[in-house]
């Protein structure tokens, strides 16, 4: 059955918690208007007039679990007439309560006709959403000035659990980020973006990048600072909110409602510079890597060549590329036609994303029985390089 996500229908009574009810009217906006202690609240939504005032509009009754017998059917009736109101905060209640998790709202002042706004805007939007999400999830997993492909599996997999809600117009986006389990990425998302404004305000104030160097520490990177430029730019400013989920409740030192952190044109270039400081700074990484090798090339193979790795152990990277002498390459050769996995001692370089291993020694095949070998190739075979169940998670 094909459900209109304007407007979504309301959840079974049984499966909501008052208490979080009300946590979501009270973020939304929905002013409480009286009610009787340990019976019911009544509520009524942003800009409405008092109740028995002029424009007053339905109100809602949130009954106490408890408070009367026919609690279910008095928690129903609110959740029905939420879902019949005319107040856009409404849907967005009804939303949470149907994806819980906690929720993150990019908004950008863009230019459009009305509430529209251009296709390439509103694919920055989205792009940019995404974009910082998995620089926050990266971070969860180390802390580096520029990541390139390193973790790109892990932050794959984090935001294909990330629920994204309906949009009125290309300047907003809602996301619902899985908590607590996911709440790793939200709490280093938000420590981060504050890392970045207090970074800019530094370098504006002082033409000084210092700030950014120890925002690192924090969650930032040359992907966050990229992503949160793609934001900004072509608007008028641009900003990020985050509210925890109230199921999973407020995390351990951190504000019950963190404020929005905003960026401006202005800020542009102090990210720019930041994003190249990033990817000039970070260094290449020593490394030793194994993997099955999914292709060869030489020109000549006397004279060496190259090989792809797709790795499975010793590298936060789905694959890599290696160049190789004569006897390595002679070594990476035969380990591909008798099925075994590669081990490689080199440097991963920063340029092209850490997927190059430089100044390559001890090569060498890994041995393994016949049905390790087997269960390899048949992934090899069967899936695209991160979608098995080899090597870090990263």
């Amino acid at each position: 059955m094909w459900h209109d996500p304007e407007h979504p229908s309301p959840p079974a009574p049984d499966q909501v918690d008052p208490e979080v009810l009300t946590a979501l009217l009270v973020r939304h906006g929905w002013q409480r208007r009286g009610g009787v202690h340990g019976r019911y609240t009544r509520w009524t939504p942003p800009g409405a007039a008092p109740r028995g005032g002029p424009g007053a509009g339905t109100s809602l009754l949130v009954p106490a679990p408890g408070g009367y017998g026919d609690y279910c059917d008095l928690l129903g009736e609110a959740l029905t007439a939420l879902a019949r109101s005319g107040a856009p905060s409404a849907r967005d209640v009804l939303l949470a309560l149907a994806v819980p998790g906690d929720e993150i709202r990019w908004r950008r002042a863009a230019g459009g006709t009305g509430a529209a706004v251009p296709w390439d805007e509103a694919e920055r939007l989205r792009t940019a959403a995404a974009d910082t999400l998995l620089a926050a999830a990266r971070a969860t997993r180390s802390r580096a000035g520029y990541f390139g492909e390193r973790h790109r599996r892990y932050a794959d997999a984090y935001l294909r659990q990330v629920l994204v809600g309906p949009s009125p117009s290309g300047q907003a986006l809602t996301a619902y980020a899985p908590a607590p389990d996911g709440r790793a990425v939200t709490v280093t998302l938000l420590r981060a973006l504050r890392a970045v404004r207090d970074a800019v305000d530094h370098q504006r104030a002082t033409g000084r990048l210092d700030a950014f160097d120890a925002a690192v520490e924090l969650g930032v990177c040359h992907e966050l600072v990229t992503a949160i430029a793609l934001l900004v730019h072509g608007s008028e400013g641009a900003e990020l909110q985050l509210d925890w989920s109230p199921v999973a409740g407020v995390p351990v030192g951190l504000a019950a409602r963190p404020a929005p952190v905003g960026f401006t044109p202005g800020d542009l270039p102090a990210l720019h510079l930041a994003a190249a400081r990033y990817l000039a700074a970070e260094p290449a990484l020593p490394a030793t890597v194994t993997g099955t090798v999914t292709r060869l090339r030489s020109d000549r193979p006397e004279d060496g060549g190259t090989v792809r790795l797709r790795v499975l152990a010793g590298a936060p990277v789905a694959r890599i590329r290696a160049g190789l002498d004569r006897h390595a390459y002679r070594v990476a050769v035969h380990a591909h036609l008798v099925g075994l996995p590669l081990r490689l001692t080199g440097r991963l370089e920063s340029r092209g994303g850490f997927r190059t291993l430089a100044a390559v020694t001890a090569v060498a095949p890994v041995p393994v029985d016949a049905a390790e070998r087997e269960r390899m190739l048949k992934a090899l075979d069967d899936g695209e390089p991160g979608q098995d169940g080899y090597g870090p998670t990263g």
